[in-house]
């Protein structure tokens, strides 16, 4: 490397960005242990990009290697989602604790490890008649639920020993102990009990008992099934995710079986367990649109994004946003803007994105002049304006896509001014923080070169490659694809090419990145499970309906707060599932287009992660400045609080997402820009270079909401008002503390 090179790269602030981070209950292998894991979590993503594109050992040989225990691509859906979802249990379980580890061996719990082996037996019990199921079919025996020998079996044979070593393992693995390093026995047990329940549903699912799913005609052993598959998806929930979706999943599970007692529209009609249960493991459950969803484009865009970190793409986009913002007035703060929509495009989490870009942009914001609660708030309130940015938007296009059926790419369109009013009102508070506060940039010699950044701007070639092919007519499996082959292709420009080696650290790194994504659809797949059975969601339909004979603004609110509520603790993709269950029918049925309701619903779900009181992405930033998280979560809110409007003016205004002609679209974009700078100006009461006093906050806050709404009237009083006020401001110039004058009686 020469000198001058030298010099440039000591200028780089971003190192380690595309580092996955480490949670606290993660296990850290060495030696064999580590070697299996990675073996195993790099063979589950590698068969998930292969199955996705149809390609089979068979196919890539000219059908001269037939090896018959390999599965035929592309898989009949349901039994890959079944291989999705039970591949995804295995590689959890094992690599994520249950519990606290110790930190040395006197500590374990050997005797526990014991009973554990002990649970192996009825588990592989249990894997063995699923086993001799298949052959019993295949043989020419017609399954059915009502054959007194089949239910036998099913029950005590199959069903029994399944429960106790799926109950059995999930209680010990709570209380065993082990080191870090180690694999604990009884998450082997959980591993092998959805294995059974994978081998025995792909088995029957196989047969005309499929279509008994839900009539009390289905086989004993698919309620059986279910109720462990449901266990285990929601104790790797737990471990991923935290107890928050498992609360809610609960919650409804409970109401399946109480709903008949309670009054009003919660009432449900009678359902028993078996038909319950028979039905939810299917695709009106756990392998319905989450699932769905996961097992293709989720995981796909995963492996796509870890091809990216392997070329360290991540740490290229953090030193760009510094190299073009970091000058500027309060720079790491509109830096953390700039990084956290770029890293949001590839990045699937709102905390995952804080953890990625705060761990730098945070302490910078400290050291040129931010408190640390506001610090960890811009942070917060940027990363999460990384799940509305085109093209990715954190899966919850996906989901839409597939709840929907609107096509992907006129989702993505329609996300285009959103996101940007979003990101622009966040700019907007953070410049007039740091105008108050009367900071500075970075200096030059603190910031990356941008001569240099610009030379490697074909590190963008992937997303514009996966944008090109997604508008020419691609599918998106295609498209995704083709963007994963780019990032290689591309990497080989950089100093971290990416090889053999890299490819194989890419698809463990996609492994083990998509286990918590696919533990929380699977466990949101439960929850739609109920809605769908109990028709809870249309009952709340039609309260939406008679709130909005009073006042469809009222509704409005209504739904803005149950999306709020139910996304609260959740990731973005869970918030956004159950949310359009339960929410978006309802606003559909007032007669809102599909596309306007579930965005609204998708909007409020994904800023539920910077709503208090439980605000995920801002804990995370608070765990990182060092601030009160509660404090941390109301700046966060405050600083996006023009994310609670924008929703607003779907509704009003369709042209917001690119639903009309050039020109309302263009003066929907314009008139609702002004309206962002009019109300982050009023917020923080900064105004054309000093500070505004309370009654031009308020003055500006309503001039601000007459311009968002978007009618030519409501704009014309908003520029209007906005008129007068800078004339106050620039001429009269009241003093802080102003009042208005009264004059006497007498």
């Amino acid at each position: 490397m020469t000198e001058p090179n030298k010099v440039e790269d000591e200028h780089l602030i971003a190192d380690g960005v595309d580092d996955e981070p480490v949670e606290n209950n993660r296990r850290l292998f060495e030696g064999r242990g580590l070697a299996f894991i990675t073996i195993s979590a790099a063979i589950y993503a590698a068969f998930h990009m292969l199955a996705l594109n149809g390609v089979s050992l068979s196919g890539m040989t000219g059908g001269l290697v037939n090896l018959g225990f390999l599965p035929d691509f592309p898989m009949e859906t349901w039994n890959f989602r079944i291989v999705h979802v039970a591949g995804a249990l295995a590689l959890g379980f094992l690599w994520y604790s249950a519990n606290k580890f110790v930190d040395d061996q006197s500590s374990q719990t050997p005797m526990l490890n014991y009973l554990a082996y002990a649970l192996l037996v009825p588990a592989f019990v249990a894997v063995g008649t699923a086993i001799s199921f298949y052959f019993e079919i295949a043989d020419g025996v017609m399954w059915n639920g009502i054959d007194a020998r089949i239910k036998f079996n099913e029950t005590w044979v199959f069903g029994a020993p399944l429960m106790v070593a799926t109950v059995g393992g999930i209680v010990l693995s709570w209380a065993n102990k082990t080191t870090r390093d180690k694999y604990s026995a009884p998450d082997f047990v959980l591993a092998v009990c959805g294995l059974a329940v994978a081998i025995y549903l792909i088995t029957i699912y196989g047969t005309l008992m499929r279509n008994s799913t839900g009539t009390p005609f289905a086989p004993i052993g698919i309620s059986i099934a279910a109720i462990s598959g449901t266990l285990l998806i929601m104790e790797l929930t737990r471990r991923v995710a935290g107890l928050a979706l498992v609360i809610i999943a609960t919650i409804f599970l409970v109401y399946v079986f109480v709903g008949e007692f309670l009054p009003g529209f919660l009432q449900s009609p009678a359902i028993t367990w078996q038909r319950f249960f028979s039905q939810v493991y299917t695709d009106a459950g756990i392998l319905g649109p989450t699932t769905a969803v996961s097992s293709t484009y989720i995981i796909l865009f995963i492996i796509f994004a870890a091809f990216l970190q392997a070329s360290k793409v991540g740490d290229y986009f953090v030193n760009f946003a510094f190299s073009v913002a970091g000058r500027a007035r309060g720079g790491p703060a509109k830096v953390a803007i700039f990084a956290s929509g770029l890293m949001g495009m590839i990045n699937g989490t709102s905390a995952g994105n804080v953890v990625a870009t705060g761990s730098l942009t945070i302490p910078l914001m400290k050291k040129v002049g931010y408190h640390k609660k506001t610090a960890g708030a811009i942070e917060a309130a940027a990363s999460t304006g990384g799940q509305i940015m085109p093209p990715i938007m954190g899966a919850g296009a996906f989901i839409m896509a597939e709840i929907t059926g609107i096509p992907y790419t006129d989702i993505a369109i329609a996300a285009v001014i959103p996101a940007i009013l979003y990101f622009v009102s966040i700019y907007f508070m953070v410049d007039f923080e740091a105008a108050k506060l009367g900071m500075r940039g970075m200096k030059e010699d603190e910031l990356p070169r941008f001569n240099t950044m610009v030379k490697q701007v074909f590190l963008f070639l992937p997303i514009i490659i996966l944008i090109i092919a997604l508008f020419m007519g691609y599918s998106v499996i295609r498209a995704g694809t083709l963007a994963t082959v780019a990032a290689v292709v591309v990497s080989w420009l950089t100093p971290h090419r990416v090889g053999v080696r890299s490819v194989v650290k890419a698809f463990e790194l996609a492994g083990g990145m998509s286990i918590q994504i696919i533990a929380v659809c699977a466990c949101a797949g439960i929850i739609v499970g109920v809605i769908a059975l109990t028709g809870v969601g249309a009952r709340f339909s039609n309260l939406l309906l008679g709130l909005a004979e009073a006042s469809q603004l009222l509704a409005l609110v209504f739904a803005m707060l149950i999306a709020i509520l139910l996304g609260m603790g959740m990731p973005t993709t869970a918030a956004y599932a159950v949310a359009a269950s339960v929410v978006a029918p309802g606003l559909i049925e007032l007669g809102i287009e599909p596309l306007t309701a579930h965005f609204f619903v998708f909007y409020f779900a994904v800023v539920s992660a910077i709503t208090p009181p439980v605000a995920l992405a801002s804990y995370a930033a608070a765990g990182i400045s060092g601030a009160n998280p509660m404090e941390t979560s109301v700046a966060s809110f405050k600083i996006g609080i023009a994310a609670f409007i924008v929703p607003f003016m779907f509704f009003y205004n369709a042209a917001i997402l690119m639903d009309g002609t050039y020109i309302q679209i263009g003066q929907a974009f314009v008139t609702a820009v002004v309206g962002v700078f009019l109300l982050s100006a009023g917020v923080q009461g900064w105004f054309l270079g000093r500070d505004a006093v309370w009654f031009l906050r308020i003055a500006l806050i309503v001039a601000a909401l007459f311009m968002i709404s978007g009618g030519l009237i409501t704009d014309l009083i908003g520029v209007g008002m906005a008129g007068a006020i800078w004339f106050v401001q620039r001429v009269i110039k009241p003093k802080p503390g102003a009042t208005f004058r009264t004059g006497s009686a007498d």
